[in-house]
């Protein structure tokens, strides 16, 4: 029992040496003959990829910068870009500004004791619609003056300082009318009415009144008496009376000791 216990304990210890020294060859093959895998991008990947990161970076900061100087040059603020802010009013522009579009607003105002100019290198022109898109008024400024394209209603029409006001209708009448009266004043030139046809001054319930140390009707035509016959040897006739036809027409008639109107006036037959 003895012998065979100790021969037992013997292959044991053999068997365990067997094994701990094919570990330690196993050991030692590996630790002579290692494989390494490389894990991550090398070569020409890795270089690609830095240069796109460096592309990218240097857009990135062209973009911070670009966008930085348009801030500045444009001059945004929380309350809006350059001459231009936005308030609870509306939006309020200061300086020239230049408008290449069409502008649509409700109304334009300018600061106070302040001109509002309205500038262009051709005509200004300001239209006024109604509701179905209608053109209801025109105003036209040009080279000429202003020009209307509808009627007008203003408490005050002047020039400006040394200068000629006029108003002229090339193809329509020029009417002028007020509940209270028109006043026409030239305080330091000339007032000068001119028409193609017929220039009508009425009065429903005044008068017409001229005021004036020398009252002028010129190209006045003359009236002539059937009985009277020209004659060298007659003196000329230079005083002339003022005479009136039933449709208004003013002409000249030969002053005598009477009036001769109602003998030279065959000149109403015309009228």
């Amino acid at each position: 029992m003895d012998r065979s216990g100790n021969l037992a304990t013997e292959e044991l210890k053999m068997t365990r040496e067997q094994y701990i020294l094919a570990t330690q060859q196993n050991s030692l093959a590996r630790t002579e003959n290692p494989q390494f895998y490389p894990v991550g991008i090398y070569g020409w990947r890795k270089r690609c990829l830095y240069f796109f990161v460096l592309l990218l970076l240097v857009t990135m900061i062209v973009n911070l910068a670009m966008t930085i100087w348009i801030l500045k040059v444009m001059n945004f603020t929380v309350d809006g870009m350059g001459n231009l802010r936005v308030t609870k009013k509306g939006i309020r522009l200061e300086g020239i500004s230049e408008f290449l579009l069409p502008l649509y607003v409700k109304e334009i105002n300018s600061r106070k004791d302040s001109p509002l100019v309205l500038q262009s290198d051709r005509n200004v022109t300001v239209n006024a619609r109604n509701h179905m898109g209608q053109l209801t008024g025109q105003l036209t400024v040009g080279t000429e003056g202003a020009v209307f394209g509808h009627s007008v209603e203003t408490p005050h029409i002047r020039a400006e300082p040394s200068q000629d006001l006029k108003l002229e209708s090339p193809t329509r009448s020029l009417v002028m009318e007020a509940p209270r009266g028109v006043q026409i004043n030239a305080a330091a030139g000339d007032l000068k009415a001119t028409c193609r046809k017929e220039l009508h001054l009425q009065s429903t319930e005044g008068e017409i009144f001229l005021n004036a140390d020398t009252i002028r009707l010129g190209n006045l035509p003359v009236g002539s008496s059937s009985s009277s016959s020209p004659s060298s040897s007659a003196p000329r006739q230079t005083i002339y009376e003022i005479c009136i036809c039933p449709s208004g027409k003013l002409y000249l008639s030969p002053a005598g000791a009477g009036s001769t109107c109602q003998s030279s006036s065959n000149i109403c037959l015309w009228s």
